[in-house]
């Protein structure tokens, strides 16, 4: 579709395909947060370091896009759920397809935790999502996690693996999961998922070298860029930290390249 075609070459790299994406929608799930309180200086920041696109949820538009910096594609996420509550692996649907056309979404996004309880629902959502996202050409990606209550090591390769490919099967454009911790495993979870894959980010690290070296053997290992949140927008130096990972995931810049931009 020509659609989908085109709103994707706003939230990748035309050149390498590849997607810096900086996630913002963890005001939802965990409150507010250092580093999303002035969301338009944080947009701009990430925006001039190189990002390729930022992922919010509807309310957060508003405060945030755009402010001076230049263009960045916008994701809006279509699901949620909060720490406060019981069932916070349990997503479910809180905005249409069709709204965030109306608030200038350039892709959408949900996520998926497999293994939960609520797996069932989530996965019935995501085929229903999928199908309007191909009705209005819109690009889908899926975050997708194994999550529940025997998933026993939620950095497991093979659990990982599983849950890419399922992603890509609902019909995800992008697929979002966790860094395996190796290359030759996550070779392994990139081959099977078909789709491109983008690493999280997960908690914060303790040091940006280890941000950089996970994003590059990501990147050797066949995936197409990244979405990282907190080591990003609550880096001390957000401009620096985006930079020298779009010069690694866009460019094909070496770590110790790419750490001249956060010195």
């Amino acid at each position: 579709m020509y659609g989908k075609s085109i709103r994707m070459e706003r939230i990748t790299d035309r050149k390498t395909g590849n997607a810096v994406i900086v996630p913002m929608d963890h005001g939802i799930s965990i409150g507010p947060q250092e580093g999303l309180i002035d969301m338009k200086q944080t947009v701009d920041d990430v925006s001039e370091g190189g990002a390729t696109a930022v992922l919010m949820h509807k309310g957060l538009i508003r405060y945030s896009y755009r402010g001076s910096g230049k263009d960045v594609g916008l994701i809006v996420h279509l699901s949620a759920s909060t720490n406060l509550g019981p069932t916070s692996n349990s997503k479910v649907q809180i905005t249409t397809v069709e709204e965030a056309i109306r608030c200038g979404a350039d892709a959408v996004s949900i996520h998926i935790n497999f293994g939960s309880e609520d797996e069932p629902s989530m996965l019935e959502t995501a085929g229903r999502i999928s199908e309007q996202c191909n009705d209005w050409g819109m690009p889908l990606m899926i975050m997708a996690y194994p999550r529940g209550p025997n998933i026993k090591d939620t950095f497991d390769p093979c659990a990982i693996a599983h849950c890419a490919r399922a992603a890509s099967e609902l019909g995800a454009d992008i697929v979002k999961v966790s860094y395996t911790g190796d290359i030759d495993s996550f070779i392994e979870v990139c081959k099977g998922a078909l789709a491109p894959v983008v690493i999280a980010g997960g908690p914060k690290m303790d040091s940006d070298m280890d941000i950089l070296n996970m994003v590059h053997d990501s990147i050797e290992a066949g995936g197409h860029g990244v979405s990282i949140g907190r080591n990003v927008f609550q880096n001390k130096n957000t401009y620096g930290i985006t930079k020298a990972i779009s010069s690694i995931v866009l460019d094909g810049y070496s770590v110790e390249e790419a750490s001249e931009f956060i010195k």
